[in-house]
């Protein structure tokens, strides 16, 4: 089989895929009889292909899927005139403080914020899948850890964690890749990771900034 008619197997599987393929279920395709680098290199060629197009091929922390390109989100919008979920300000933030500070406690999250957060502000989060509990810290309660999950990468187009940009930027970054899934309403994005809340009631003697333990 030429590489020519190997890249549109894949193309065929990965446009019809109902969800992100990894290179073991592209090995599939071709009796695992196609090692891993040479799929790689049909990937970034198919990349390449739909450069110009309005789809585009992505690596996602699950695996490789085609998706539409941010500058087709407004036609497209129009096929789907219904609004997606919003998000509080308050769950913003909270994501936020778990995907650059992880793994963190609910402890930590308030020493941040300044702030008691609520219970369903973490259950939301839990519900859409972006974060979840991975252990629990060896101090006196022994309070759940929460990281983000794959689900949260695969939502923000990301194959990694390092691909967040920095910290200093984290407000206007994350609300745009969380906007390209999720849009927001505006008054409802996320403050600087150290500032509190004013619409939630602060805790008393709560430190503003957070210390890594």
């Amino acid at each position: 089989m030429n590489s020519f008619e190997a890249k549109r197997i894949l193309e065929t599987a990965l446009i019809c895929a109902t969800q992100s393929m990894s290179l073991k279920d592209m090995a599939l395709l071709f009796n695992d009889q196609v090692e891993a680098d040479t799929l790689k290199r049909w990937l970034q060629e198919i990349e390449l292909d739909w450069a110009q197009k309005g789809l585009e091929l992505v690596h996602l922390s699950t695996g490789w899927r085609f998706q539409s390109r941010p500058s087709m989100r407004t036609y497209l919008d129009r096929l789907h005139p219904e609004k997606p979920p919003k998000y509080s300000r308050a769950v913003m933030e909270t994501l936020a403080i778990i995907a650059y500070r992880q793994p963190v406690t609910r402890g930590d999250m308030e020493d941040i914020r300044g702030v008691t957060i609520n219970s369903l502000v973490i259950k939301q989060l839990e519900d859409r899948g972006w974060v979840e509990v991975i252990g629990h810290r060896e101090t006196v309660g022994r309070p759940a850890l929460y990281a983000t999950t794959r689900q949260f990468l695969d939502d923000l187009g990301l194959s990694s964690l390092d691909q967040l940009p920095p910290l200093e930027v984290a407000n206007s970054m994350l609300d745009e890749l969380i906007q390209a899934h999720e849009p927001v309403d505006e008054s409802q994005l996320p403050m600087a990771l150290d500032t509190p809340n004013d619409t939630e009631e602060p805790q008393d003697g709560q430190p503003q900034t957070h210390t890594s333990e």
